[in-house]
């Protein structure tokens, strides 16, 4: 049996991560800052499968995608045990409505989201993509559309490459946090790059 996801955020990348998760068996429990009452919609068009939960009710899976403004990911410290979950992190560091970004000197962004969740199992993933790009169909002609992922933890590396082969990408990993990170961060070198893999 597939696992459950559990989604912290239910914006255009949550959402959109739910359906491609579902289409292929897994569970997802989906979370947004208000009550999981103001998802009754986003559950019907998302489909079986689907739940709405609270943030804390969705960080007690064992693997969980965050997918709210990164500025907001320090206020999940408190709210589960963090220590082992694997945590695909697909923010990306604006701090203002238009898209200016945090200055974090040497470090990635995905490092910052390390030190607010001890002990997590970092993956940087889905977060290069523009929400309609990833959407569409992951096979393409006789390709896959590829998902960039960095993480210092290789078996959480593997886990999430075979979820994301699973689901129809092809996952192409870019090494640790300090170095892949900064790749796939908001305005990184691979930001908003869209390629296929044959």
């Amino acid at each position: 049996m597939k696992k459950t996801i559990g989604i912290i955020g239910a914006g255009n990348i949550g959402k959109t991560v739910a359906a491609h998760l579902l289409k292929k068996g897994y569970s997802v429990k989906i979370s947004n800052s208000k009550h999981p009452d103001s998802l009754k919609e986003t559950i019907l068009q998302l489909g079986n499968g689907a739940t709405a939960v609270t943030a804390t009710e969705a960080a007690q899976e064992d693997i969980v995608l965050l997918a709210l403004p990164w500025i907001q990911v320090k206020a999940l410290t408190p709210i589960a045990n963090w220590n082992n979950k694997i945590v695909i992190d697909a923010t990306n560091h604006f701090i203002t409505p238009d898209f200016q970004v945090a200055d974090l000197g040497n470090r990635s962004s995905s490092e910052v989201v390390q030190d607010y969740l001890p002990g997590a199992r970092i993956v940087k993933a889905f977060n290069t993509l523009y929400f309609k790009i990833l959407e569409e169909n992951p096979v393409v002609a006789n390709g896959h559309r590829v998902l960039f992922m960095s993480g210092d933890d290789q078996e959480a590396k593997v886990q999430l490459s075979d979820m994301i082969r699973d689901i129809g990408f092809a996952p192409v990993d870019l090494g640790s946090l300090s170095v892949g990170g900064k790749l796939q961060q908001a305005k990184g070198a691979l930001s908003l790059v869209n390629f296929i893999k044959l």
